[in-house]
């Protein structure tokens, strides 16, 4: 997917928003220019106690009868299902 940079709304934000001087505009590399403009200022990373909280929040299901797809992850070939082991099993790797 490409993505077209809105040129005129850049250096108007550069310019006029920032009050930059064309020279200095046009020696920024565009991440310097996204965290000028706040666009950096993304969520927080994501800590335990707030993985506790969403995991409160959002359970699984698992074994209520309520969401989820009632089968183990293991059995779907998840990393501790079959295909996910290392060796292969009985094949002696």
């Amino acid at each position: 997917m490409s993505r077209r940079l809105d040129w005129p709304g850049l250096i108007r934000a550069g310019l006029h928003g920032l009050g930059l001087e064309p020279g200095a505009f046009w020696r920024l590399t565009p991440v310097e220019l996204r965290i000028m403009l706040g666009a950096e200022q993304g969520a927080p990373p994501l800590t335990r106690a707030r993985l506790a909280e969403l995991a409160a929040a959002f359970p699984d299901g698992k074994g209520t009868g309520h969401g989820g797809s009632g089968t183990d992850d293991r059995s779907a070939g998840g990393a501790g299902g079959p295909a996910g082991r290392l060796g292969g099993g009985d094949r002696g790797v």
